[in-house]
């Protein structure tokens, strides 16, 4: 199956160079409208992959059907699961595999075509501790047309060495942009299938934790299309990101001894701003949704009111955000939010800020 014409990934000198096993896991639930999408662009690679596994995550049985006739005309193996998330899909199809390397692609994301030949050619061949690799997307639109041909590098940094630095912002390692390795994959047992959001954050900052190396290619090789059907809006998005800032809270506990107080100066920062924004949302939009998303933000408020290392001022600006909210009705929330785009509020919002 090796190509004779392309490069193999480094291999320690004098010794032949071959491609190692790489599996494509690909999470199916009721997206027979992209699947086609991801899985051409996985059969076109220029080097293949060895194994390929759409993981149907018990979707409705017109969506399933669907994969039965894309499988007649591309040799992928289709594994069938109850619905259990994105997570726990990726996790069974990682199970049934063999492959030494894992690539994983979100059925409405698709690769560029030297996706795994550039992931593997850039795996350092004297790494013992190599845990994974990933690399730069394009985003696109939900149709695919390219919006931008660069994302990862302009957010957070890369590669990975700090652990202050994945609890304070957004990993930005997407798992369709990114080869792992499966001794790490194992080591850390996967995915944490409670998340439906965030359980990529969570799991290569698992895999940093135990000692394994990561590394960045300065290079695009998956289109990542964002549309609003995506994981990334919605009731279960807020849920996730809730249960994983409880998760990073008891991971890490604050550390008075050595000064590191990770409520205050990580999680807050990198969280607060959510929780307020999406109850504010759901008042605004008097949704069904509003009870929840003020009982996540009251819920939240409750965590950083006992912690004793949180300032007053924080804790009284966080109070008074909270007596607003419970007083407003959607009218009233969206008249200050009117409000606060005139110029004169945002120049006194500058001043309360500094």
């Amino acid at each position: 199956m090796n190509p004779t014409n392309v490069p193999a990934n480094p291999s320690p000198p004098g010794e032949p160079m071959a491609w190692p096993n790489v599996v494509v896991i690909i999470p199916f639930y009721n997206g027979a409208d992209f699947i086609e999408r991801s899985v051409k662009s996985v059969f076109e690679q220029s080097v293949p992959a060895h194994e390929v596994i759409v993981v149907n995550d018990g979707s409705r049985p017109e969506e399933r059907a669907a994969l039965d006739g894309l499988a007649a005309r591309y040799p992928f193996r289709i594994l069938d699961k109850e619905n259990g998330g994105q997570g726990s899909a990726r996790n069974a199809g990682v199970a049934a595999s063999t492959s030494e390397y894992i690539c994983f692609l979100d059925q409405d994301d698709f690769y560029l075509p030297n996706h795994i030949e550039t992931l593997v050619s850039s795996i350092p061949w004297d790494d013992r501790l190599f845990g994974y690799i990933y690399a730069d997307l394009y985003e696109a639109d939900g149709d695919g047309n390219v919006i931008r041909t660069g994302v990862i590098k302009d957010h957070a940094q890369h590669p990975k060495r700090s652990i202050f630095d994945l609890l304070r912002y957004d990993m930005f390692v997407l798992p369709s942009a990114a080869l792992v390795s499966r001794k790490a994959f194992d080591a850390v047992g996967g995915f944490d299938s409670q998340f439906m959001g965030y359980e990529d954050d969570d799991l290569f900052l698992r895999i940093f934790r135990k000692g394994y190396s990561n590394h960045f290619v300065d290079k695009a090789v998956t289109v990542w299309c964002i549309h609003t059907a995506s994981t990334s809006f919605g009731i279960r998005m807020v849920r996730s990101r809730f249960k994983y800032f409880k998760k990073l809270l008891q991971m890490f506990p604050d550390e008075h001894q050595r000064g590191r107080y990770y409520l205050r100066e990580y999680l807050m920062p990198r969280f607060q701003l959510f929780f307020v924004n999406e109850a504010i949302e759901a008042i605004k939009k008097d949704d069904q949704y509003r009870g929840e998303m003020t009982a996540v933000l009251d819920d939240y408020a409750a965590i950083v009111f006992a912690n004793p290392y949180v300032g007053r001022k924080k804790k009284l600006r966080l109070w008074i955000t909270l007596f607003l909210l419970r007083r407003s009705t959607p009218g009233m929330v969206r008249f200050i939010g009117a409000l606060t785009k005139l110029p004169i509020i945002r120049s006194l919002r500058k001043v309360y800020k500094s």
